[in-house]
């Protein structure tokens, strides 16, 4: 009996997965209607989101489902019948095919269009912001080639980036928007006789601690954050400094400034330059910003958060929220992550800007800038 009812639940779960396979394959029409975080198109059939890379809001396609999920469905792209005016001829060869761009064929004024409207909207749904003050997004200088570094893989002869959806490796020759001195180092590299690992390419030599990738956009980073933060403050605390680029931007604002992050190297990159108001601490992120804050006059006391895609931990948004500086400053490279903290950041801060940055052209990456102050802060 247990063997014949193992039989029967084997020929469901076959059945289900045949239908699932038929249903799969089936084309449908549509009206792309916006463009998600991440790039793809989404259209509704009966209801359901259907996502679908390399679309346009305003286009009607045929799609071939390949995933259908209870709440939504993905498919590729079939045949294009009404094209939006905002379409162009990708450059690249691989785009398409390589997993890194996913804009390519949009024009530049679009995709800026797409990424605010991205922004505004995470924050409202996941961070359940009513009104999001947002400022206008801040363009890249260039389009292209602006890339001061590239990390490429190596795998069986085969040099190049992972394809879309996928750990296969496509061969590259040459990446359109890294800059030309990064697509020199891939020509000597593809030169050489490699063995299989991962190769990071640099435009130029200097410290490896972490810096931003598109100098033009970083160097606007640094002055938006120097124009939002009020003067004549104590201490600047900015954790996840790394090699202290906002810290020494912002030293003649503050009496004292102190940076923290984990990497010993950025921090010794850090040091190397330190004047005498600059402090820099290499350790953990958490317990140094909970120490600091601690013992330090909240009201002339600023924070700058940068933290990796996760956003900040559950531990950094208690102490923020508990020992509340007046002035808190927060860089995301994670729109999702971001709107997850506001949330909480919101019982002691009012939201006073929020300006995206567009970091990375042509892929679906957004870079964004929050001022907050303290509810009961006076703004400067």
């Amino acid at each position: 009996m247990a063997r014949k009812a193992l039989c029967k639940r084997v020929l469901f779960a076959f059945n289900t997965l045949l239908k699932q396979g038929v249903n799969d394959m089936r084309t449908v029409d549509l009206k792309i209607e916006d463009v998600a975080f991440g790039g793809k198109g989404v259209a509704r059939e009966n209801g359901k989101a259907v996502f679908i890379p390399f679309t346009i809001d305003g286009e009607s396609v045929s799609a071939k489902i390949t995933r259908e999920k209870k709440q939504f469905a993905e498919a590729e792209l079939v045949d294009l019948r009404e094209t939006s005016s905002h379409r162009v001829e990708p450059p690249c060869p691989y785009f398409g095919q390589c997993g890194g761009c996913a804009y390519q064929h949009i024009d530049y004024a679009h995709q800026l269009a797409i990424k605010s409207r991205q922004v505004h909207d995470v924050l409202q749904r996941i961070g359940k912001l009513k009104d999001v003050p947002m400022r206008s997004i801040i363009p890249s200088p260039l389009q292209y080639a602006y890339r001061n570094r590239i990390t490429v893989h190596a795998e069986n002869g085969v040099i190049g980036y992972f394809r879309r959806d996928s750990h296969r490796l496509i061969d590259v020759e040459r990446c359109p928007i890294a800059m030309d001195e990064v697509n020199r180092e891939l020509t000597d590299l593809r030169a050489r006789d490699l063995g299989d690992g991962h190769y990071t390419l640099r435009a130029r030599s200097g410290p490896r601690v972490f810096s931003q990738t598109n100098d033009g956009v970083a160097n606007a980073l640094r002055d938006l954050i120097v124009e939002l933060m009020p003067p004549n403050q104590d201490l600047l605390i900015d954790a996840f400094c790394g090699a202290g680029s906002f810290t020494k931007a912002l030293v003649d604002k503050f009496n004292r400034v102190v940076g923290i992050d984990w990497d010993r190297f950025a921090i010794a990159a850090a040091l190397e330059t330190a004047g005498a108001k600059e402090t820099y601490i290499a350790g953990d992120v958490d317990a140094n910003l909970n120490s600091i804050l601690g013992q330090s006059d909240a009201d002339q006391t600023a924070v700058i958060v940068d933290p990796p895609a996760v956003g900040l931990s559950a531990h950094a948004r208690k102490t923020i929220v508990d020992l509340a500086p007046a002035t808190l400053i927060y860089v995301s490279c994670n729109p999702a992550t971001l709107a997850r903290d506001l949330a909480e950041l919101q019982q002691q801060f009012k939201i006073e800007s929020v300006t995206p940055l567009d970091m990375f052209p042509q892929t679906a990456e957004i870079e964004v800038v929050v001022q907050l102050q303290r509810s009961d802060a006076s703004t400067i």
